[in-house]
């Protein structure tokens, strides 16, 4: 009896360590493999700087891109389409942050190694890396912006915009800057013109995400310059005079739709003072900031991205685990990730981010110098 119950005690530890060996095993893909990379639009600047710096970055990889332009029967196509021709990695910028799960789990069926960049695909236990940035920070920058630029008043007029609903990150968005500005909602500092659910929820700092999106509903953007400047006109349209005068405004995390969110409020002649968040730090942006038409933007560096993804490809080449920040819960796994910071900046030091950290060329641009 003693001899039988060690010998499957044993038989029990060599399954033990089989089976932690196992887990501790890396995914090892070719040197030359395919690496599929899927991003949401061509439409969006946003877009066009990750094509350059994958571009830039992978050119030793066998890679290739294909934009979904902003549809997730595209977005699965495009997955459907590498799958077909042999990847070993995807990387999904999910346009559908719910909806792309299905298309993981196909890749996933296949073998293949996906990452999820930039945008967290909810809902699926089958990712395996995440790139991002810190979106709740960056949404905490923003408020906190606007929270200096309102220091010694009361009454300010704020008007706040959302990401798209489809794109997890907006509601880490909303939430950082939430946060930090529902105090300064709550004694007065600012009086929310534009969302009556803000309004509700003034004196709760903590929100459900169900509570979030309910606010988020009456006032997504839908990452669409045309959406934002539809918006903003029709608030402006509803509100009095009193509403308007100094304005702050919390935009999306996105410098596009600032830009459009911009361009409508400066267009109301009952706007005498325009304060305004942006995200992203795009080119395009660069010039409404020196000229005072966009106070500031959260600078997330895509490069830092590309390099991650391409941190955890070359560590697959080699059999080895990638290293990785933190992880994010996607309502169904934690995901590994690797996280990027982010940096604010203004017309006060917009030199020396973009023109001497060789980001923009400043040549290019007039009245800051």
């Amino acid at each position: 009896m003693k001899k039988l119950l060690a010998l499957v005690l044993m038989t029990v530890m060599l399954l033990s360590v089989f089976a932690v060996g196992a887990a501790a095993e890396a995914k090892q893909i070719s040197e030359n493999a395919l690496i599929g990379i899927v991003l949401p639009t061509k439409e969006e600047s946003r877009w066009l700087n990750d094509q350059k710096y994958f571009e830039e970055y992978f050119k030793d990889v066998n890679y290739d891109i294909l934009f979904s332009q902003n549809n997730t029967a595209t977005e699965k196509t495009n997955v459907e389409t590498f799958i077909s021709r042999g990847a070993e990695v995807i990387v999904l910028c999910a346009y559908d942050a719910a909806g792309a799960a299905a298309a993981v789990n196909a890749a996933k069926e296949e073998g293949i190694v996906v990452i999820s960049y930039d945008r967290l695909i909810m809902g699926t236990d089958k990712l395996d890396y995440y790139v991002t940035f810190d979106s709740c920070s960056v949404g905490k920058a923003q408020a906190d912006y606007l929270i200096e630029q309102a220091e010694g008043k009361s009454g300010v007029n704020l008007y706040m915009y959302s990401g798209a609903l489809t794109d997890n990150n907006s509601v880490l968005f909303f939430e950082g800057a939430w946060k930090a500005l529902q105090p300064y909602i709550a004694d007065g500092t600012f009086v929310v013109r534009n969302c009556d659910k803000a309004v509700e929820f003034k004196d709760k700092n903590e929100l459900t995400r169900d509570e979030m999106v309910s606010i988020m509903q009456t006032i997504d953007s839908e990452w669409n310059m045309a959406t934002c400047k539809s918006l903003a006109e029709a608030h402006l349209a509803a509100v009095g005079s009193e509403a308007k005068g100094e304005v702050f405004v919390l935009g999306p995390a996105d410098d596009d739709c600032c830009r459009a969110l911009s361009d409508a409020f400066r267009d109301d002649a009952e706007v005498t003072r325009l304060v305004i968040t942006g995200a992203d730090g795009v080119e395009a942006s660069v010039q409404y900031i020196i000229d005072g038409k966009q106070s500031m933007t959260v600078y997330k560096d895509t490069q830092a991205l590309v390099k991650g993804t391409l941190q955890i490809v070359e560590a697959l080449k080699k059999g080895e685990e990638p290293a990785y920040d933190t992880t994010y819960n996607n309502d169904a796994m934690d995901v590994p990730t690797i996280q990027a910071d982010v940096v604010t900046v203004t017309a006060d030091n917009i030199a020396e981010v973009f023109f001497e950290g060789g980001v923009y060329d400043g040549s290019n641009y007039t009245g800051w110098q």
